[in-house]
């Protein structure tokens, strides 16, 4: 894989993770439909759109199963971001699955 694509990649997933980041927060203790129109869902959605503007642009460079392997480091980055922003809890159980998912990642795009 081209060090370029791999960049690309790379700033898909933290866009899509902090896209995801921020609906969480967007949606954190609201229950009608009209409190989930606010400035957090919004700047989650616009990430969110650029992570996959530029994932779309990484599959004009790469292969589909390489590009999408990538899709796992989004959910260490949500993993990770949740822990460190949101204070939610590490389990031993989590952080193995997390160094799983790298390890599988690191597997199929090398």
């Amino acid at each position: 894989m081209q060090r370029s694509t791999a960049v690309v990649l790379l700033i898909a997933c933290v866009a899509a993770a902090a896209g995801q980041i921020l609906f969480r927060l967007g949606a954190q203790n609201r229950t009608e439909w009209s409190e989930f129109v606010n400035p957090a869902i919004a700047g989650g959605l616009i990430l969110y759109a650029l992570g996959t503007l530029l994932w779309i642009y990484s599959l004009s460079k790469e292969r589909l199963v390489v590009v999408y392997a990538f899709s796992a480091l989004t959910f260490v980055l949500v993993y990770l971001g949740g822990t460190a922003l949101l204070h939610e809890s590490v389990t031993a159980k989590g952080a193995c699955g997390v160094a799983l998912v790298l390890l599988g990642l690191y597997l199929v795009a090398v």
